[in-house]
């Protein structure tokens, strides 16, 4: 057969694609704004006659219909690589749970025997193109790994997911699919880039942005303080910089637009701004489409600290929960309330140092305000029961705060108390002080 013959005969309606599925498969979604629509809402209409239907997917941006069944906890479970609101919101509804991971590792999971393979696996992905490849569109991320190991996969076409150019693994050809549903084309689903940059997102990115120096290259996370830090770049004489990173967010393109980005000074990649996966508004969409400039892949070449530290002067910004005065840093959870997820910090921090003149930076504002127990301090003797540690003591380089930034490579713990203590709110340093004491980890002739 030829492509169009071959398309043909593996042209389905979602109906028929929903059929597939049965009670106690494992079911995985694509990855963002890859999660499918219309064969989601066909297999909510089937789900009520299933049970534990296992599904996994990520980083959702808008809530599936499978969610919305009457008692979705009796007939299925979503298991999340990484999660947002509307994810954390199926915790509480009691069929939502988290995977923990580096966000590195996650294409081998599929490859290997770490986790049941898929039973099938249903990707939204761009029309397929004239030598029979259907482009992932804005996540490449894991999807070829998960495909490769399905033993059903199922595409959902949508006309208007950008196609990326990439690098590898950033399409399907037609002979790996089984099935093919032609969808509604909902528009690419938008995130957006959340509220207004505050005083102190401000504060903290200046102390970040006169550390950067012209070619350098950016990973930044997503939040107010890494956008913050965008805007300040984009208003700065810096010039010459590249782009490689886990989540391709709308400061990238403002930062291109800006004419602050043109990867020319990367030692690898040279010419092209590198993401594993993307979400922002339709602006960012445009830049991405038939780009290249823009250079999607799996996350595993993204966020491979050996990758990266291949990058001179490779600057990582992330966003954390808290801190204690170990060191120890907490971006996923607020106690035993999950938030997010490891991701790719982890993965960044420690490649961020491996690179020549390398840094990372986790900010955070010092406090924050609790609706019922007013102003609360990020930084803790140690983390809340129940807390996760995303980035171990020993691997974090710079901490900031609106008072400050400390490099914490190299310190004793009495050092780094003394250091994280020097940028927390100045309401909370005694405490802070007379709890190091208690902990040992405060020198004698520091005492007041």
């Amino acid at each position: 057969m030829n492509l169009q013959e071959e398309y043909a005969a593996k042209l389905v309606s979602a109906d028929t694609a929903a059929s597939v599925i049965k009670s106690g498969d494992w079911v995985d979604y694509g990855w963002c704004v890859g999660t499918p629509y219309t064969v989601d809402k066909a297999i909510a209409k089937r789900l009520p006659e299933l049970e534990d239907v296992k599904f996994r997917g990520g980083v959702l941006l808008r809530r599936p219909a499978v969610f919305d069944i009457e008692h979705p906890e009796d007939h299925l479970s979503w298991n999340s690589w990484h999660m947002t609101g509307i994810e954390r919101k199926a915790i509480s509804q009691g069929f939502g749970y988290f995977s923990p991971m580096r966000y590195a590792e996650l294409p081998r999971f599929y490859r290997e025997d770490n986790i049941p393979k898929p039973d099938v696996a249903v990707i939204q992905v761009a029309p397929m193109d004239e030598h029979g490849y259907f482009n992932f569109g804005p996540q490449a991320s894991h999807l070829a790994a998960m495909c490769a190991s399905a033993k059903c996969v199922i595409v959902e076409v949508n006309r208007n997911q950008p196609n990326c150019h990439g690098g590898f693994e950033h399409a399907i050809p037609l002979s790996e699919v089984d099935m093919i549903v032609e969808g509604e084309n909902p528009p690419v689903t938008e995130m957006g880039a959340g509220g207004p940059i505050s005083d102190i997102d401000r504060k903290v990115a200046s102390l970040i942005v006169e550390e950067i120096p012209n070619g350098a290259c950016l990973q930044l996370g997503i939040g107010g303080m890494p956008n913050a830090v965008g805007s300040m770049i984009a208003e700065s004489d810096l010039k010459d910089l590249g782009v490689h990173t886990e989540m391709y967010v709308d400061g990238f393109v403002d930062l291109y637009n800006a004419g602050k980005i043109n990867c020319s000074k990367k030692e690898i990649d040279r010419g092209r701004e590198v993401y594993a996966f993307a979400a922002g508004t339709k602006k960012l969409y445009d830049h991405l489409n038939n780009n290249p400039a823009c250079m999607s892949v799996p996350v595993d070449y993204t966020n491979d600290p050996h990758i990266v530290g291949q990058i001179n002067n490779f600057i990582s910004i992330n966003n954390a929960v808290d801190v204690d005065l170990f060191g120890q840093v907490n971006a996923e959870s607020a106690g035993l309330k999950h938030i997010s997820g490891t991701g790719g910090q982890l993965d960044f921090v420690m490649g961020a140092y491996l690179s020549k003149g390398g840094k990372s930076f986790i900010c955070m504002s010092s406090a924050f305000e609790s609706k019922t127990k007013g102003l609360q301090s990020r930084i803790r003797p140690t983390l809340t029961n129940g807390s996760i540690v995303t980035d171990p003591r020993s691997t974090i380089h710079y901490l900031v705060t609106e008072y400050g930034k400390v490099n914490l490579k190299g310190l004793t713990t009495w050092q780094r108390a003394e250091a994280i203590i020097s940028i927390a709110h100045p309401n909370f340093r005694d405490e802070l002080i007379q709890e190091a004491e208690t902990m040992g980890i405060w020198k004698k002739s520091n005492r007041r």
